[in-house]
């Protein structure tokens, strides 16, 4: 039996909340480190990655 990837978004803000969808978990803020360009929420492992070509520098 083969493990489910998590779900992958792209986004345009450093800054993301994740709440794991329809009340999954607490709302969390997840900043995304420009080292690697995407981070991965604790709770429900979805990744957050950045779209450099359209990503608003709030950082």
């Amino acid at each position: 039996m083969t493990t489910p990837v998590p779900e992958t978004q792209t986004v345009t803000t450093w800054k993301v909340a994740c709440d794991g969808g329809a009340g999954g978990h607490p709302r969390v803020w997840l900043t995304i480190p420009r080292e690697t360009g995407w981070v991965e929420c604790g709770y429900c492992d979805k990744r957050y990655v950045i779209d450099l070509d359209h990503a608003h520098d709030d950082h």
